[in-house]
């Protein structure tokens, strides 16, 4: 088969498109054809190598895979040849007792499929095996491509607002990267709950697409002072959630532009992981700091029944055959996305 792949850490040129072998089920497994493979920052992070983090190489990245069903391991039940599904991308032991009580998060072999995984285990190839459990039905009113677009990216932003700052309608929630793949599903989560989205973004382009999403309110941080909007925006007050995920270049503002008791809920820091915190806001003004990471299955069918519901919808940037991986990955190192890169392997 073919798929993308890197044996040493380095820019995009490290990215080789070339053949492995076809993945085999093993008892509890499945195997898809990839019909089409979503892109997220972890696949960057991955190939610039994280201090710290091993990256099982040869490495093949992709945390999202919309597909059909082509081998079913013997052990398996409920899933057949011939089923349209997607990827719940958290791989725990699912036997602790994190695990059974539904925090598989916190299990002490959780992994991010197709980030932590290897040697050559993600989706950005032709084919994919993973266990029988992490498979989940394609909503029927998507596309492979809208379908792989979504499951990283919805349920870690549906695990930030909804289980873990707990939004409520009329928070006001300050959204940076608010065209960015996490940034958009934030935007419509808040409108299902009946928040206010501030989306945070770069260009009047973005503004004009993050507005017709929802967003409520607009602040182009080029161009304007996005603490100085808050205020205005809030009456002085501060917002309630602010949804933090680039780290070291906006974490001091994050926490200036929370009000008294608000909260602050970070998944990751694409900026920089060294982020300035002056304390005296954290006990004085009796903030939150929340830490998220990826949301379970349980979380991920939740979100899901709102796509199909119309409620929540796909937001594509551009659609790129596989081979141009490279490509997909500079567009999102430039923050020139306005939503989800996705990656379209040739037919097998």
């Amino acid at each position: 088969m073919k798929a993308v792949v890197f044996e040493r850490h380095g820019g995009p040129e490290v990215l080789r498109y070339t053949d492995l072998p076809e993945p085999k089920a093993g008892p509890n497994d499945v195997v898809i054809q990839v019909k089409a493979a979503g892109a997220n920052y972890n696949d960057i992070w991955a190939r610039r190598g994280l201090p710290g983090m091993q990256i099982i190489l040869p490495h093949v990245s992709g945390s999202d895979a919309a597909g059909v069903v082509v081998e079913v391991g013997s052990a398996v039940t409920g899933i057949k040849v011939g089923d349209e599904v997607v990827v719940h991308p958290s791989l725990s032991c699912r036997t602790c007792e994190m695990c059974t009580s539904g925090q598989e998060f916190f299990c002490r072999e959780f992994k991010i499929w197709g980030f932590q995984t290897g040697p050559n285990d993600g989706s950005h190839a032709q084919y994919a095996r993973l266990p029988a459990v992490n498979i989940v039905p394609k909503p029927k009113n998507l596309s492979f491509v809208e379908a792989a677009s979504l499951p990283l990216v919805l349920l870690t932003a549906w695990r930030m607002l909804v289980s873990r700052a707990r939004v409520q309608p009329g928070d006001f929630v300050l959204i940076w990267g608010g065209a960015g793949g996490l940034g958009v599903m934030a935007i419509q989560i808040c409108r299902l709950f009946g928040a206010r989205p501030i989306a945070v973004v770069s260009t009047e382009e973005k503004a004009q697409k993050v507005g017709d999403l929802g967003a409520e309110f607009v602040i182009i941080r080029t161009k304007q002072d996005v603490y100085e909007e808050v205020r205005r925006i809030t009456g002085r007050r501060g917002v309630d959630i602010v949804f933090e995920h680039v780290g070291q270049a906006t974490f001091p503002t994050s926490i200036r532009c929370l009000r008294w008791g608000g909260t602050l809920v970070t998944c990751g820091a694409t900026s920089g992981f060294e982020a300035v915190t002056d304390v005296r806001f954290l006990w004085n003004k009796q903030l939150n700091f929340l830490g998220s990471h990826m949301g379970n299955k349980a979380e991920l069918l939740q979100a899901l029944r709102w796509v199909e519901a119309g409620k929540i919808r796909p937001v594509i940037h551009t659609v790129l055959p596989l081979q141009e991986v490279p490509r997909g990955q500079e567009l999102m190192e430039k923050d020139q996305t306005i939503g989800k890169v996705v990656y379209v392997p040739d037919s097998a």
